[in-house]
């Protein structure tokens, strides 16, 4: 893949794709009209609900999915391809269309987030970009989202830019931003997403200086009493007592990263306010995740800081998420596998809400029911273009619309579907096939297996 100024690896796909390609194009199979799509057979343990993140890195990315001589070199050179092959890689660009659930919308298992149709070659070749981004962006996002849930409105930091590659610290960002974090502590994401960013010193500016308030003196000299000081090098109670001596009541905020967090922000809460200083806020940060967030829910806390947590998916870094062949030439194809099959034909998705608008069911059609479908009053059709022809359309969404967008959703789903706690995916899904030669239709229930 040719790379961008964001960073993207080279030679973003696998052996075995071009295994398949070598194959179709010698026996001719290659051109055949195929369609495919991304969807998960089940959430992660525990969880309510997807989000769908990274769609529009997604589409940078497949924008400039080319293969540029030297990697087509090494590939002929290694033997992983044959001339037939070579030559066909060396001209390749995306021609076909992509439909899917907009960036920032819900999704459940079974949903078919997006699909992806034009010849089998140029369909089966993305599959280790498509999804490598998206189980990413959504496993982040999602994680975050449940975050933001835990925070009732307080701002959250994301500041996990040391747990990642440097380019995952990146896409984190922008996820985590997606999904409600206020800012970021990674320049990066400030700079190609406009994401805000924020941050303080660490303990080794402290330590770095002969004594707290020397230190915390250089900063408020260099940056202002705008800034927030970090006051548990040493004794917190002290290093706020030492921060308001200097910085004096006007100082924006103290970040305490280790400890009890928990009775550190009361005790924190009440020595500012008999220091005079009741507009200082309390920032606090270190391991934080969904559940520290929600303890911390009627303390004096004003603002978290989450890293690790966030950048790892809270204890699910991919999202689950499968690439599947559907239809070729017109024809719905089946996988049978156990505990793996897939339901063929291309899909259509609505989600139905009651008059109130709290959602209550994904319906997805598949086969002569998605041409023939008729929406109800309250229902909503969940794709919408993407590509066409191989080239972005021309109304996507923003990052910025992408974030509202996800917020509305997440209104719209059962109060049940923003617990923390394991149960039920918050919105089930019913997926009706009907045969292209007969009126008989089969509908199952996502939450089953496969």
């Amino acid at each position: 893949m040719q790379k961008t100024g964001a960073g993207a690896p080279a030679l973003l796909t696998d052996h075995y794709e071009l295994t398949m390609i070598s194959a179709a194009l010698r026996d001719g199979t290659a051109h055949r009209s195929s369609v495919f799509e991304v969807f998960a057979r089940r959430l992660p343990q525990g969880r309510r609900y997807g989000v769908v993140a990274g769609t529009g890195r997604l589409l940078e990315q497949l924008a400039a999915f080319t293969f540029p001589p030297d990697e087509v070199d090494f590939l002929r050179r290694t033997g992983v391809v044959d001339d037939a092959t070579a030559e066909w890689l060396a001209g390749f660009r995306f021609s076909g269309d992509v439909d899917g659930y907009a960036e920032g919308e819900l999704f459940f298992p079974n949903s078919p987030i997006l699909t992806v149709s034009g010849t089998f070659a140029e369909c089966v070749i993305l599959e280790t970009l498509l999804l490598s981004v998206l189980n990413h962006d959504c496993a982040i996002a999602a994680a975050a989202a449940r975050m933001v849930t835990a925070a009732r409105g307080r701002p959250l930091i994301e500041m996990g830019s040391r747990r990642a590659h440097e380019e995952a610290a990146v896409a984190s960002a922008r996820a985590a931003y997606l999904a409600g974090f206020a800012s970021t502590s990674n320049l990066a994401a400030g700079l190609r997403y406009g994401i805000p960013t924020a941050g303080t010193a660490a303990h080794a500016f402290t330590l770095l200086h002969d004594d707290e308030k020397a230190a915390f003196a250089s900063q408020v000299a260099a940056l202002g009493e705008q800034t927030t000081l970090l006051v548990d090098t040493y004794d917190i109670s002290q290093g706020i007592r030492n921060a308001i001596a200097v910085a004096g009541p006007g100082l924006r905020a103290v970040r305490i990263d280790s400890g009890d967090l928990s009775v550190l922000a009361a005790q924190s809460r009440a020595l500012l306010d008999e220091l005079g200083a009741p507009d200082v806020k309390i920032v606090v940060s270190g391991d934080l995740d969904e559940y520290a967030i929600a303890a911390l829910a009627a303390e004096p806390v004003d603002v978290y800081g989450a890293g690790t947590a966030v950048v790892t998916g809270s204890g699910a870094p991919t999202a689950g998420l499968v690439y599947k062949l559907v239809e070729v030439d017109g024809r719905p194809v089946v996988k049978r596998s156990e505990n793996k099959a897939t339901v063929g034909g291309r899909k259509t998705a609505y989600r139905r809400h009651k008059p109130t608008g709290t959602a209550v069911e994904e319906i997805v059609l598949t086969g002569a029911s998605a041409v023939t479908a008729d929406p109800q009053p309250g229902d909503r059709l969940l794709q919408r273009p993407l590509v066409r022809g191989g080239e972005p359309v021309a109304d996507l969404p923003t990052l910025e619309q992408s974030r509202t967008h996800l917020r509305d959703c997440l209104i719209t789903i059962p109060w049940e579907g923003l617990k923390l706690s394991a149960g039920d995916p918050a919105v089930p899904v019913t997926v009706t096939a009907v045969a292209r030669d007969s009126d008989r239709s089969v509908s199952s229930r996502s939450e089953a297996e496969g």
